[in-house]
């Protein structure tokens, strides 16, 4: 006899086709309605999960609250998940996951007393190779998802024990069959689907009810209805129950669960590039934040005491603003908005607290007669990269007799190159830099009347950008083999802003890179650069591509001012030679991948295996997808659809009046490294130069005077 535990459940998406302020009231109305629900059937069981709804329910409702807790006591009502939210699964940090979990564990011990050990992310858009680990870390054993579902990927059978990589953690893992919710009456049909994959020797499954998506839960007609087919398949019973009463009911099973390795994808692959904005709010809040805690490390108690709930709270609004519609881009215009103005709140509070934490041991070193560029690496490793700054010179222009000092007198080498903004006595440098993580370094600005020239470390950075009238081109080195140019295509792409039922998008190339002829900009002994600027389809681009000194990766600065509609904007790159396979990043390390042309999520960076035993890498932490077959490597910049169209949605012929996604300017960074020796670790590390990179201070204390405009003695 098989057991159908039946999870009557209502999904509540906090954001989606509906602010979140929408979200709150929705979180009220249905634990409302389902306490007397449960009031009135003493033999039901509700299911429900993150931690925010119930902190809404706190916040605005205590007795209600009240009400919830003495249900769950009694052991009707089920905490499943705990975490803050149900997030994406794919394109957070491994910290940023983690703190999902451990933001809920402690929402969870602090008002309720209990800490589930199910994970539950029933609606997120694919799950990450890093998820079993960190759910193991977080004493979360069994999990619950639904997709991608049965249509999209194949696997032996909806219970099996998950794991990312092979020797790495396992979890007992629950797929819902049909779905989390059921907005048509139910039927036979619906619940025998959880019936059909189960693994030989497994006699227990799930089958979920409850109105959704919009909250609900289940309704009187669905409650007598699973009361009149409790035996209406032969061979099985349905039950009332909860996941948490599932998974004891399969412990006894467990050696029957096939073993499933590696990533759970494919679903919604629209959603790795739907709304830049908010992927890049959820990244830049998660690098700030991370140097701000460590910052906040080294700080007196009191400083971290004061600093501590603003981190909290910050945490608490990255967590929610990672949640899978959200994140997805997949929500209406104003609740991408909102969501956009959380995340810059969020990154501007840790802005501050790590700006204050420096600032403090900054303004307390001694005083100095040179004004100084004080410089501190708060990242987990050492930096060793190159740094651009503008030093306020009192409207002084930085003379060719001027120099950097380090702490031992000796002079750094610098270049002058061109600054932010149009304004006539404005100045930039660039230069080389090596800080140990935790550590401070200070250079001041001396004029170097020994004229002494800086040691000059590695290869010139000198190069050759050639482009040709399709796009294409090379950056060739003054000695050594050249590198061929990335290519931008135009791409026509109509589908819906989930890309419902793709696993790739292969539409025409409509247009590629229309480039002016290439223009030096700047030469000299750290770092050379060639700019082109053009247009690709009704669309804006510029180019600047830069080497530094002792470095072999070409840095790409690409800005696009994009007007188009129903395209997509791929950047493709062929490194000279045969890509056998990829190892993309994803959340807290990197995977193998076949390189078979499927759009899947990246996060920071991607390593080319090359026929013939050679390695070639990209660094590109502000990109969220990646592509890629045996010729070439494909990162998705930008695609242009409609904000929240869902199939089978008919377009009407004219959407100028709908907001589409990601119209307007973009700036994105690269770094490529040219087939050779390249390493995992090594892009890795440049990931992070590029993501969390040192705070700077100007320091004139103890400067004897502040000088006129083109004082001719200073600096002395």
């Amino acid at each position: 006899m098989r057991t159908v535990h039946i999870i009557f459940n209502a999904h509540i998406d906090p954001v989606w086709l509906w602010p979140w302020t929408a979200g709150v009231d929705e979180a009220l109305n249905t634990c409302y309605t389902m306490c007397n629900t449960l009031d009135r059937h003493p033999d039901i069981i509700f299911t429900r999960g993150e931690a925010w709804v119930y902190e809404q329910v706190r916040r605005h409702d205590p007795a209600l609250f009240q009400r919830i807790k003495a249900h769950i006591r009694a052991g009707r009502w089920s905490v499943v998940g705990g975490w803050w939210i149900q997030p994406d699964c794919n394109l957070p940090s491994a910290e940023n996951m983690s703190q999902q979990i451990a933001i809920g564990r402690a929402w969870f011990k602090k008002h309720l007393g209990l800490f589930p050990r199910i994970g539950y992310n029933v609606d997120s858009f694919g799950h990450t190779a890093a998820l079993p680990d960190i759910l193991s870390a977080h004493g979360q054993n069994n999990y619950v998802f639904m997709r991608p579902m049965a249509h999209e990927t194949k696997l032996p059978a909806n219970i099996f024990r998950w794991r990312g990589r092979p020797g790495g953690k396992s979890v007992n893992t629950f797929r819902i069959s049909a779905g989390y919710a059921t907005i048509f009456p139910p039927n036979l049909e619906w619940v025998e689907m959880s019936l059909a994959p189960l693994p030989n020797g497994v006699t227990h499954t799930m089958c979920f009810l409850g109105v959704g998506d919009h909250g609900g839960g289940p309704n009187e007609h669905m409650i007598q209805w699973v009361r009149d087919h409790r035996d209406a398949i032969p061979g099985a019973r349905l039950e009332f129950s909860s996941p948490e009463r599932f998974f004891r009911a399969l412990q006894p099973e467990l050696k029957h669960l096939p073993l499933v390795t590696g990533e759970l994808q494919m679903h919604a692959i629209g959603c790795y590039t739907g709304h830049r904005p908010v992927k890049l709010g959820v990244r830049r809040a998660e690098n700030m934040l991370a140097l701000a805690q460590r910052a906040l490390a080294t700080a007196p108690p009191a400083a971290r005491r004061a600093a501590q709930p603003v981190i909290d709270e910050s945490w608490r609004t990255l967590c929610f603003n990672s949640f899978h519609d959200t994140l997805g881009g997949s929500c209406t215009p104003s609740a991408a908005r909102a969501a956009d103005d959380q995340l810059a709140g969020v990154k501007a509070a840790a802005e501050t607290v790590l700006s204050e934490t420096f600032r403090r041991k900054a303004h307390a070193l001694p005083a100095d007669p040179r004004q100084r560029i004080v410089l501190a690496n708060y990242s987990s490793e050492k930096f060793s990269d190159f740094i651009e700054h503008e030093p306020w010179l009192e409207w002084t222009h930085w003379r060719p007799d001027w120099c950097l000092l380090d702490e031992r007198n000796r002079p750094v080498p610098h270049q002058v190159i061109e600054p932010e903004t149009l304004m006539p006595d404005t100045m930039r440098i660039v230069f080389p830099e090596q800080i140990d993580a935790g550590k401070f370094r200070t250079l001041r600005i001396a004029r170097n009347a020994a004229g002494k020239t800086p040691a000059l470390k590695g290869a010139k950075p000198d190069f050759t950008l050639l482009t040709q009238p399709d796009g294409s081109g090379s950056l060739q080195p003054a000695t050594g083999a050249a590198c061929p140019l990335p290519e931008l295509k135009l791409i026509e792409e109509k589908s819906d802003t989930w890309s419902h039922g793709l696993d790739r998008f292969a539409g025409p190339q409509l247009d590629h890179a229309h480039w002016s002829a290439p223009v030096q900009i700047e030469t000299g002994p750290v770092r050379a650069m060639w700019r082109i600027d053009g247009t690709i389809g009704a669309s804006r681009i510029c180019a600047d591509w830069r080497r530094y000194l002792g470095q072999d990766f070409y840095e790409l600065r690409l800005r696009v001012t994009w007007h188009e509609h129903h395209k997509l904007l791929r950047l493709s790159w062929s490194p000279g030679a045969g890509i056998a396979s990829r190892e993309d990043g994803i959340s807290g390390g990197g995977l193998p991948r076949a390189s078979d042309g499927r759009e899947l999520p990246l996060r920071d960076r991607s390593l080319l295996l090359l026929d013939g035993g050679a390695r070639a890498g990209l660094v590109a932490p502000e990109i969220f997808a990646i592509s890629g077959d045996q010729a070439a490597v494909h990162l998705t910049l930008l695609r242009s659809c409609p904000f929240a169209h869902h199939d089978p949605k008919i377009l009407p012929e004219k959407l100028e009046h709908y907001a589409w996604v990601d119209q307007g300017e973009h700036v994105f960074l690269f770094r490529y490294f040219p087939a050779g020796r390249v390493t995992a670790r090594e892009l890795d590390r440049h990931s992070l130069l590029l993501q969390q990179r040192p705070v700077i201070a100007d320091l004139t204390r103890g400067m004897p005077y502040r000088p006129y405009k083109d004082d001719p003695a200073w600096p002395s």
